[in-house]
């Protein structure tokens, strides 16, 4: 635990809420200074919350990284995720909004009205200025969804190029409660090495897949074990059909070993040891519209 003077250190826990795809978990490595939750550019990368953990001089930000909330509810993955993103709202302190800078949506709405409802202070975060072409829009765009709706603070920023999160931390520490840090300097993550290990396999299937592909996947760690300084660990990309299957082994085992790689590569950064990765594809139909299933797999947790 680390030493802090509550008279004038700031902690609290932070919901980090969106639609899909607006760089939530890119915000919330950077402000953490590691990689604790993926990323890719496929919408609903993100399926678990999971908490960051972000320790300045000033104070600790716990940052509670969600799915995106969206209107599509056809399969119980679905259902689950929009469960973890609402339940990310109970006994949190403060909110971020994000949003992609120039761009508001019926889902943006949705995101929105959920932390209305929760009465909690939010702190709109307007992600992606960097792409914006014309920067002289930022203000109109601002005004206008500000316009109606109460913001404890507005931030523009880069999570991507990690410009403006000073002025983020800034904003959102003042609104937590003055106590001392609730964990210790080294602390990044909730989450254990395991669960980790297997978000960055799926990570991998996320990047390397195709468009459908990717949802009808997930990973179970099978096991997790330290020989000396080595981690050994055993992967199961599972899959709803035998076609899928296929796919992801690819011609000769190449899109399996590719995969399996590059997944291999960010545990040894994340942990700093060297890994010795096995993965196998397995068949279970159906999986990502069972609730037993999605339970058995750790979702819903």
């Amino acid at each position: 635990m680390t030493e802090s003077t509550p008279t004038s250190h700031h902690a609290g826990f932070v919901a980090v809420i969106g639609r899909p795809n607006v760089g939530k978990s890119t915000l919330v490595n950077a402000l953490v200074g590691a990689k604790v939750s993926i990323v890719s550019n496929r919408p609903q990368t993100t399926r678990h919350r999971l908490l960051g953990i972000a320790t300045f001089p000033q104070g600790q930000l716990m940052l509670v990284d969600t799915p995106g909330i969206h209107r599509e509810q056809r399969r119980a993955m679905n259902r689950i995720m929009n469960r973890a993103a609402r339940g990310a709202l109970e006994g949190v302190d403060a909110a971020l909004l994000v949003v992609v800078a120039g761009r508001w949506d019926d889902e943006d709405t949705l995101a929105f009205e959920a932390l209305r409802d929760a009465g909690v202070p939010v702190v709109l975060v307007v992600n992606q200025i960097d792409r914006m072409k014309d920067k002289t829009a930022l203000l109109p765009y601002l005004q206008t969804v500000t316009g109606g709706r109460e913001f404890a603070g507005v931030v523009p920023l880069s999570a991507l190029k990690r410009n403006g999160l000073p002025q983020l931390v800034a904003t959102v520490l003042p609104l937590l409660p003055l106590q001392a840090a609730l964990y210790g300097e080294d602390e990044i993550t909730d989450k254990s090495q395991r669960f980790l290990a297997g978000e960055l396999v799926r990570e991998q299937l996320m990047r390397q897949l195709g468009n459908e592909l990717p949802y009808a996947t997930t990973v179970e760690i099978e096991s997790f074990t330290v020989d000396g300084t080595m981690l050994r660990i055993g992967a199961v990309i599972w899959v709803e059909r035998e076609g899928q299957k296929a796919i992801v082994i690819g011609k000769a085992g190449t899109r399996l070993k590719e995969i399996s790689t590059r997944a291999r590569l960010g545990m040894e950064r994340l942990f700093d040891a060297k890994v010795f990765l096995e993965t196998w594809v397995r068949v279970r139909e159906g999986w990502s519209d069972d609730e037993a299933a999605l339970k058995a797999l750790g979702y819903g947790d």
